[in-house]
């Protein structure tokens, strides 16, 4: 049986008192921010476990990303655009992408 996304989530560490991470390229550039509100808090988590393992996103993070956001990295795959924040880490894991940097926000920041 395959573990859901939302079984995964509950696995991952918590992002009590972060309001986003920004992803950063190697110029230290913005490439976006993901806020941590409805809709995107699933990427922040997912995007912040990856953080506290690897330090950034190269391409064992994403690999490893890709099999934490489960069956909607196959829905990725199908369609893409749709999930920006797993098609980054498509491009980072298969395309050889160069890695992203990223800056954790938090509530007092």
């Amino acid at each position: 049986m395959t573990t859901s996304f939302k079984d995964i989530l509950d696995t991952l560490p918590t992002t009590d008192g972060i309001t986003a991470i920004v992803l950063l390229d190697a110029a230290g550039e913005t490439l976006t921010r993901l806020e941590n509100k409805p809709g995107t808090a699933g990427s922040v988590r997912v995007y912040h476990a990856l953080i506290k393992k690897h330090s950034h996103i190269n391409r064992a993070a994403a690999l490893e990303g890709l099999q934490l956001y489960a069956e909607h990295t196959a829905d990725a795959r199908q369609n893409p655009g749709k999930h920006p924040n797993i098609d980054r880490l498509l491009a980072i894991a298969e395309a050889d992408a160069p890695g992203i940097r990223a800056r954790i926000v938090l509530q007092d920041d």
